[in-house]
């Protein structure tokens, strides 16, 4: 037997010659594949580093972390498809090649979506990491499908029936769903965030406190007291916020009174002292001082001004640091302040 007769030789319906054939071009796509894998994607790495963005390496990155076998099969695939395969092989080949499809487009979207997340200003890592385990269960569950759907599966019954049971899940956990959606409402809307101080007005009455922790269905927030406040996130969205931790500037307003014994010319005199004094503060900007009102035992001034930041401590420490001012003030200009008190008049008869 020559060679020619050799590689006519017919197995599996294909000459030795065309197998031959078809192995050598198998070897090299794999090679080639590999050295795409190996060699241009090291590369294309080291250009990548010197660019600014870092699209470029996440890109680099998803192309790496494709499985060998994926490779392997693909040249294996694209290779078997030359030759005369039985109608069995065939089907073998499109279902596994299927389930490798959707295997790495899953890891790439999954991916793709991490990289968005990162990329986010919310550093929550809790919200962060129950948006990945929604995405990551939604892709998984279609890829499902989509492979049992490719295998020649009915799976109309089968979405029906998840249907069915989601609408019974979805009924028995409503709280805990709405809380969820909740949770995912406060993170794109950002309403507040971990470190803001907020008061929550509600029906069942009032919190307030710093946010410590935003969960899926709980936000935890630390009151003045010192102690834990659980807050189900539904309540949240609810609720009347008010963030103080947004708020630009803080208006403050205060009133004081002096004795009805100071004259005319020394009440010209305080708006002016008080303005001064604001001015004088490193935080605050002095709006009005006005001789307000005459009072049950005190002629009483209202006082406006702003602090231009939110923070309460300073503005407490502004308002000490004012209060004492005035004080010296008016002891330098003698003027008295009012205290509550009463002038009883007694009349003798002759």
């Amino acid at each position: 037997m020559n060679i020619e007769e050799i590689l006519n030789t017919q197995l599996w319906g294909n000459s030795l010659e065309s197998i031959l054939i078809v192995a050598g071009i198998f070897v090299v796509v794999l090679i080639g594949l590999h050295l795409f894998r190996g060699f241009v994607l090291k590369r294309l790495e080291k250009l990548a580093k010197r660019t600014q963005t870092d699209i470029d390496d996440r890109i680099l990155r998803i192309l790496e972390n494709i499985s060998g076998i994926f490779y392997w099969f693909l040249a294996f695939y694209l290779t078997v498809k030359m030759l005369r395969t039985g109608g069995e092989l065939d089907t073998v080949l499109n279902k596994i090649f299927v389930v490798l499809v959707v295997w790495e487009v899953i890891k790439i979207t999954q991916s793709i979506v991490n990289y968005g997340l990162d990329k986010t200003t919310r550093r929550d890592v809790t919200m962060l990491n129950g948006i990945r385990i929604v995405v990551k269960i939604a892709l998984w569950a279609t890829g499902l499908l989509l492979i049992l759907s490719n295998w020649g599966i009915n799976i109309s019954t089968l979405v029906a029936s998840l249907g069915i049971g989601g609408i019974a899940i979805a009924l028995a956990a409503q709280n805990i769903l709405g809380d969820l959606f909740s949770s995912f409402s406060i993170y794109f809307d950002k309403p507040f965030r971990i470190g803001d101080y907020i008061v929550i007005a509600g029906g069942s009455g009032s919190a307030d406190g710093v946010v410590k922790r935003i969960g899926l269905k709980t936000t935890r927030i630390e009151t003045l007291q010192g102690d834990e406040l659980v807050v189900p996130n539904k309540a949240l969205t609810e609720a009347q916020i008010h963030n103080y931790k947004k708020m630009k500037r803080r208006r403050v307003d205060f009133t004081f009174g002096v004795v009805y014994g100071t004259s005319p010319e020394k009440l010209k005199k305080i708006p002016s002292i008080v303005t001064q004094i604001i001015q004088k503060q490193e935080l605050s900007e002095p709006f009005r001082t006005h001789f307000r009102e005459f009072g049950d035992f005190s002629l009483n001034f209202s006082v406006v001004y702003y602090m231009i930041t939110s923070d309460y401590d300073d503005y407490l420490n502004t308002q000490h640091d004012i209060n004492l001012k005035i004080k010296e003030a008016f002891e330098k200009e003698k003027i008295e302040m009012a205290f509550p008190t009463q002038t009883l008049y007694v009349k003798k008869d002759a």
